[in-house]
């Protein structure tokens, strides 16, 4: 399973692809602050990243990869 989902965080693993915005989307809409661990993340589709910015996310750890994690920050604290 690619992203592990918690009480109110949610963890990132390998590949996110698009089918994962719908759960990440109800399971956002549940909480009035989520969080995000992007840590071991290698790829987020774009649908995923909508969902994030429009649930206000909190990234408590960029990706390991470094050129994701600053593609990443650009997009998810230009907010």
């Amino acid at each position: 399973m690619p992203i592990d989902y918690r009480k109110k965080m949610a963890v990132f693993a390998d590949v996110i692809t698009v089918e994962d915005a719908e759960p990440l989307l109800a399971w956002a809409q549940q909480r009035k602050d989520c969080k995000v661990d992007l840590s071991v993340c290698s790829h987020v589709h774009p649908a995923n990243l909508q969902v994030l910015l429009a649930a206000n996310a909190e990234v408590t750890a960029w990706p390991n990869d470094e050129w994701l994690a600053a593609w990443l920050r650009t997009v998810l604290r230009g907010r």
